[in-house]
């Protein structure tokens, strides 16, 4: 089943999801379905999934300034770079949907939705995750988790929509989401 969702490598864990030692998504299933009422526009979707990277970018950036170690201060300074290209991203696709072209100054003047990536605020993750903002490998634990509870949520968003052209843009934002693990997994292993 996973395979044919373009996943590259499954594994079965023995004992199941019980057995399962790495990151995972948290919470209610209804955590950050308020976001998205399920007849969103493609349009709307991005301006959405454009509000939850900078609220995810401002969360690095925040980080980063209580950071104390300096490789933890530039690996968040980092993290922060790397949302804004998925912010160009959205953009981009936005751009792409033939509405005419509209700059990035003009986009951000019509995302309203302030909220993270996965529906949870800022005080929730540090709650649940209560990272070491001195270890480097618990920032990007922390980050894989983010990218993994906004994977979910793309994926449950992706469920309830029924136009074809919000499901596609729902469906791609999920795939990027997958690409982000994907990175942040090489980062994990380059420390």
């Amino acid at each position: 089943m996973l395979s044919g969702k373009g996943f590259k490598q499954v594994y079965n864990v023995s004992g199941g999801i019980k057995g399962w030692k790495a990151e995972t998504a948290l919470g209610p299933r209804e955590i950050g379905m308020d976001l998205f009422t399920g007849s969103e526009s493609a349009e709307d979707i991005l301006k959405v999934a454009y509000s939850l990277e900078q609220g995810l970018r401002d969360f690095y950036i925040s980080m980063g300034k209580k950071a104390e170690n300096g490789r933890v201060k530039r690996l968040f300074s980092q993290l922060s770079k790397i949302e804004v290209k998925h912010q160009l991203s959205l953009l981009s696709a936005y751009n792409q949907l033939g509405k005419g072209q509209v700059t990035r100054e003009e986009f951000e003047a019509m995302v309203a939705t302030k909220a993270m990536e996965g529906g949870l605020t800022t005080d929730q993750y540090l709650n649940l995750f209560s990272p070491d903002l001195g270890s480097e490998v618990e920032v990007i634990s922390l980050a894989m988790s983010i990218e993994a509870q906004a994977l979910d949520l793309y994926q449950r968003v992706g469920v309830s929509i029924t136009d074809s052209e919000s499901k596609n843009i729902i469906n791609n934002i999920a795939n990027d989401e997958k690409s982000h693990l994907a990175s942040l997994g090489k980062l994990m292993d380059e420390l």
